[in-house]
């Protein structure tokens, strides 16, 4: 019996090329679950992985989609059996490994995590690893010890689909959440997420001689990277944590250690990818109970498999705003 899939291929010349394709079961890599995918999603690697690669493909042709939610077809893994719903985020599948745009997957068990009471797989991928990622980022900024009472907290890159969630997260916790963006139009939007301020891009955008300024921030969770991170790491108040997610503004850090010497600032790297499965498990949890759900169906933007090559070249332009869910059944 065949299926839809999304396979890339590459030509003789090294381009790329996506298409809806209908596929045996039987070229899916070898592992111990299948599932029947439902839901999928959009993030910065696969609109790599659906475009030029990013180096993150080594083979074609190639099942992108890093994420993916539904119910368990088959398995021979003692934790799963069918009719389970799962999700997976990570582990380099949709990389490495064939992935979530297509009507199956088949993976390795200990790569998935039972979907928790109160999230479906529709709201799982508005949460993918986008979301699984900002609730990491919050849990270690909480094991530092940021509490709401110690001040405002930044979110930078806020309109994309990390900021979108650890910006509700952190409203709901009772945070005051001040929401960095480059786009006038999405204001509104953050504001109906909980965001209490808007703080303009280009007001932390580009470092200062002073290696310190006011100290302003009491956490942060920032999906910029680059000189913005180095000009914030200036602005933490005494002790106060930055939770590093992403590289959108770029991998240089153009920073002093003057923050970390004289102000015990902390800078957090935060890996979603390899994350083990009690910390994936108590993640999950953690969002079925602090994730307002009518906040993330604000974030959603419905998709198909069809749609996902022109919006995985929007995703690497800055052009999608929340989250994009794949439904790869419509």
């Amino acid at each position: 019996m065949t299926f839809k899939a999304l396979i890339v291929n590459k030509d003789e010349d090294g381009k790329t090329h996506a298409g809806i394709e209908e596929i045996e079961e039987s070229r899916l890599p070898e592992a111990d679950v299948t599932v029947a995918v439902e839901y999928s999603t959009l993030n910065y690697k696969d609109g790599l992985c659906v475009g030029p690669g990013g180096g993150l493909v080594r083979n074609y042709p190639h099942v992108p989609g890093i994420d993916f939610a539904g119910t368990v077809d088959e398995s021979s893994d003692d934790w799963y059996k069918p009719g389970d719903k799962v999700v997976l985020t990570g582990w380099r599948v949709g990389e490495a490994w064939w992935g979530g745009y297509s009507q199956k997957a088949r993976v390795k068990g200990e790569w998935l995590v039972p979907l928790p009471e109160g999230i479906s797989t529709r709201n799982a991928m508005a949460v993918g690893t986008a979301g699984f990622t900002a609730m990491l980022a919050i849990m270690a900024l909480e094991e530092h010890g940021m509490k709401p009472a110690d001040g405002p907290v930044l979110v930078t890159g806020a309109a994309g689909g990390v900021g979108s969630v650890a910006t509700a997260i952190l409203a709901n916790l009772g945070y005051e959440v001040a929401a960095v963006t480059g786009r006038e139009s999405t204001w509104d939007y953050l504001k109906s997420l909980g965001a209490s301020r808007i703080v303009p891009r280009d007001d932390v955008a580009e470092t200062v001689k002073r290696p310190l300024e006011s100290e302003t921030w009491a956490g942060c969770v920032d999906a910029v990277g680059g000189a913005m991170l180095a000009r914030i790491l200036g602005q933490m108040k005494y002790g106060a944590s930055v939770a590093a997610v992403g590289l959108a503004g770029g991998a240089a850090l153009p920073a002093t250690v003057i923050p970390f010497l004289l102000r015990g600032v902390n800078l957090l790297g935060i890996d979603s990818v390899m994350k083990p499965y009690d910390a994936r498990l108590k993640a999950w949890e953690r969002l079925a109970r602090d994730l307002p759900m009518d906040k993330l169906e604000a974030m959603i933007q419905p998709a198909t498999l069809e749609d996902l090559p022109q919006l995985g070249a929007d995703i690497l332009k800055g052009q999608v705003k929340g989250r994009v869910v794949v439904d790869v059944n419509a």
